[in-house]
């Protein structure tokens, strides 16, 4: 069996190993990382083997950290990447690189046009009707888009959103309110077959799903990370935020969908949500004004080509040929646009 990490920021940590009567054998660790003493090395296979092949990963580390010798220096990985790759070894986890991936960048389209798209090319991925897709997205017109299970009173200033001519739409997925003006915005989604995040915790795959922007951003010259749950940071503030919707149905797949502050109208984006004290008080910050520092001042280059080196970045790891949604499911999503994401039932679903 083999499996393949790749450590957010990171180095490659890679695993081969076999099961025997439920234990793993002959195990071999090896990658592009960084590791003193050399012989640590062999600490770490001899300490992983003999287990058993129902370990989790935090428990395969703490094996590993006990096997250590002192003062061993682990740079560009980690004894939880290691756990995380055996688990994915063990999964039969997919790599990036084993996929054709298809890029769909389309003109400016509705809100609820938006989210029914990411529902129905997801489920597309799933059947394995169609490969795994960045999409791009580009807004017809302002938006407040509310997470799944958010409250929408709670949320959103049905005043203020009608006063600046915002649409409010749910969507599938869970995570935050996301305040949308399409020129202030870079917005996309990745759907993936549900193999691809195999051995990986739900908290470890947004950023496995999200290294690859991670790594665009740095060759802007914007030092970013990702901090735990869902947000991408720099040290002058939030930039993105992620959220994800797992499908079971078919081979399984992952929506991750992403929204970056390209620039941000903070007195409008106040007048619109409602974003509470309790919101803010684990982000490190009393003003939602502080916590989003648009990437258009820090990389001082236009959206379009801010989206442009995001999907070279892409296209230079993974490969990625363009593509576009087929007229079957652009009927369905229409068709779901106008039945589900327009109506009041599924925006209202929690008052």
């Amino acid at each position: 069996m083999h499996g393949e990490y790749k450590v957010p920021g990171g180095k490659l940590v890679v695993v081969d190993l076999e099961v025997e009567d439920g234990s793993l054998r002959d195990v071999r660790v090896a990658g592009d990382f960084f590791l003193e003493p050399d012989e640590a090395l062999l600490d770490i296979n001899r300490a992983l083997e003999g287990a058993p092949a129902d370990t989790p990963a935090p428990e395969l580390a703490a094996r590993i950290d006990a096997a250590l010798p002192e003062g061993t220096v682990m740079f560009g990985f980690s004894s939880e990447a290691v756990g995380v790759a055996v688990r994915r070894a063990l999964a039969q986890a997919t790599d990036w690189h084993h996929y054709d991936w298809q890029l769909v960048h389309d003109g400016p389209q509705s809100p609820a046009l938006h989210m029914a798209l990411d529902e129905v090319l997801t489920m597309e991925v799933a059947a394995g009707r169609r490969p795994p897709t960045l999409r791009v997205w580009e807004w017809a017109s302002p938006a407040v888009v509310i997470g799944s299970f958010q409250s929408l009173r709670n949320e959103v200033d049905p005043e203020g959103a009608e006063r600046h001519g915002m649409t409010v739409v749910r969507r599938i997925s869970g995570g935050g309110a996301m305040f949308i003006e399409p020129g202030n915005t870079i917005t996309y989604s990745l759907c993936v077959p549900d193999a691809l995040v195999q051995g990986l915790s739900f908290a470890d795959s947004y950023a496995y799903l999200d290294d690859w922007v991670l790594g665009a951003l740095e060759g802007m010259g914007v030092k970013a990370w990702y901090q735990p749950l869902n947000d991408i940071a720099t040290e002058a503030g939030k930039i993105a935020g992620a959220a994800q919707k797992r499908v079971v149905s078919g081979g399984g797949a992952v929506l991750h969908h992403v929204t970056m502050a390209y620039d941000i109208d903070a007195d409008k984006m106040l007048d619109v949500l409602r974003i509470g004290k309790e919101k803010l008080s684990d982000k490190g910050t009393k003003s939602a004004k502080k916590r989003v520092d648009p990437l258009r001042r820090q990389t001082g280059l236009p959206r379009e080509a801010v989206i442009e080196r995001m999907v070279a970045s892409f296209r230079g790891r993974y490969g990625l040929v363009d593509g576009a949604v087929t007229p079957e499911e652009m009927a369905r999503a229409e068709e779901l646009a106008a039945t589900k994401f327009s109506t009041p039932e599924w925006t209202a679903r929690v008052p």
